[in-house]
C-alpha cells in the first residue's frame, strides 16, 4: 500500500480520535500540487501519476522561486501547527500522570471511582502516531519536492526545520512520550506492551540509548549521555535545542546554581553542544525519563542523587555566605 493511502485511512481512523482537532500535514493536497512546477506548466494542467506524460514532467529550472514562496511557506505553517498541538497535547497527557502535592492526592482519590489509565494510554498511542505519521509525510512530500524539480531545495528546508527545532522526530516530548509509556509497562507488569512496541530503552549500551520504531521499519536512536559528564543522563532536562543534559551539568554552563534552575540563565546562555543562545527559556524538564532511569538503573540514580544534594548543600551555602558578607559590607 503506497503511503498516500496509509495516510489517508489514518486521517479517517483519527477522525474519531483523541487528537482529531489537532493540525495535520494537508499530505494529499500538496502531493497534487507537486505533479508540476509552476513555471514549467499551468497550476491547473495535471497528470495522472502512472502515465508516462506525468513522468516526463520533471522541472528543468533547478530552482523556482514560486514554487519556494508558495509551497514553504504553507509547508512551515503546518508544520508549526503539529508541534505546537503535539507538544501541548503530550505535556498535558503526562501532567496527568506525573502531579505533586494536592493534584497527586487528588488524583489518587479519582482512581477510587474511576481509571483513567486506559484512556492515557490510548492518548499516547494516538499522539505517537500522529508525530510519526506527519513527520514521514513531511518526510516523503520534500523528497517529491526535490525529484520534480531537480533539487535540494526540499532537503534544504528539511534541514532549517532541524536548526528551528521544529522537527517532530527529534522532539525532547516525544523522547518523554516514549518513557511514559516504558514506565507504563514497568508499573503494570507489562500490560501495555503490545502498545509500547514503538520503544525500547537499553541503559547498559554503549552510549546508553532510547530506540524508536517507525511505522515505515526505520529506527531512531536517541543517545542518553550527558555530553558534559559523559555520564547516562541524570535529573535530565532538554533545551530548547533539543539537546539532553543534567540538570546540574546543564546548570554549571550557564553558571547558576542548581536550586535556581534552568529558568534563572540568562538569555545568553548557550548550549554546550550547539552553542545557540537563548535556550534555557525553553528548557523541558524530563520527568517521565527521569522516572525511567530511576526505576531501570535504582543505584545509579542513588548515587547520583546523593552526589547531587552533596554539591547543592555546598552551593546554597556558598550563596547565603557571600549574601551576608554584601549585606554586611564585607
Amino acid at each position: 500500500m503506497k503511503f498516500g493511502e496509509t495516510f489517508k485511512e489514518y486521517l479517517m481512523k483519527e477522525q474519531e480520535g483523541f487528537i482529531n482537532n489537532c493540525s495535520h500535514v494537508e499530505y494529499k493536497r500538496l502531493k497534487k500540487v507537486l505533479k508540476s512546477c509552476r513555471n514549467c506548466k499551468p497550476l491547473e494542467d495535471f497528470y495522472d501519476d502512472d502515465t508516462e506524460a506525468a513522468k516526463q514532467q520533471l522541472c528543468q529550472c533547478q530552482a523556482c522561486p514560486l514554487c519556494d514562496q508558495a509551497f514553504f511557506s504553507e509547508l512551515m505553517k503546518e508544520a508549526l501547527d503539529i508541534v505546537g498541538c503535539f507538544s501541548s497535547r503530550v505535556r498535558h497527557l503526562l501532567h496527568l500522570h506525573i502531579s505533586t502535592g494536592m493534584q497527586r492526592y487528588l488524583m489518587q482519590l479519582r482512581k477510587c471511582f474511576k481509571n483513567d489509565q486506559q484512556n492515557m494510554v490510548e492518548e499516547g498511542k494516538m499522539l505517537i502516531e500522529y508525530a510519526t505519521m506527519n513527520a514521514i509525510a513531511i518526510r516523503k512530500i520534500l523528497k517529491k519536492y526535490d525529484k520534480i524539480h531537480s533539487s535540494e531545495n526540499g532537503k534544504n528546508f528539511r534541514s532549517k526545520m532541524q536548526s528551528e527545532h521544529i522537527e517532530l522526530l527529534q522532539s525532547p516530548w516525544l523522547i518523554e512520550l516514549g518513557a511514559f509509556y516504558l514506565n507504563l509497562d514497568t508499573s503494570d507488569g507489562g500490560h501495555v506492551s503490545e502498545l509500547s512496541g514503538h520503544f525500547s530503552c537499553d541503559l547498559n549500551a554503549t552510549p546508553p540509548v532510547m530506540t524508536m520504531m517507525l511505522p515505515d521499519s526505520k529506527k531512531l536512536d536517541y543517545d542518553l549521555t550527558c555530553a558534559v559528564c559523559l555520564e547516562i543522563v541524570f535529573n535530565p532536562c532538554a533545551l530548547g535545542c533539543g539537546h539532553l543534559f543534567c540538570k546540574s551539568c546543564a546548570c554549571s554552563a550557564a553558571s547558576v546554581m542548581i536550586f535556581q534552575g534552568l529558568k534563572a540563565a540568562s538569555r545568553e546562555s548557550k548550549c554546550p553542544i550547539c552553542r545557540e543562545a537563548g535556550v534555557y527559556t525553553k528548557a523541558v524538564q524530563m520527568l517521565e525519563l527521569d522516572m525511567l532511569l530511576k526505576r531501570r538503573s535504582k543505584d545509579y540514580w542513588k548515587e547520583r542523587m546523593n552526589a547531587e544534594r552533596v554539591e547543592i548543600l555546598k552551593q546554597t551555602k556558598e550563596f547565603w555566605d557571600s549574601q551576608t558578607k554584601y549585606l554586611i559590607g564585607y
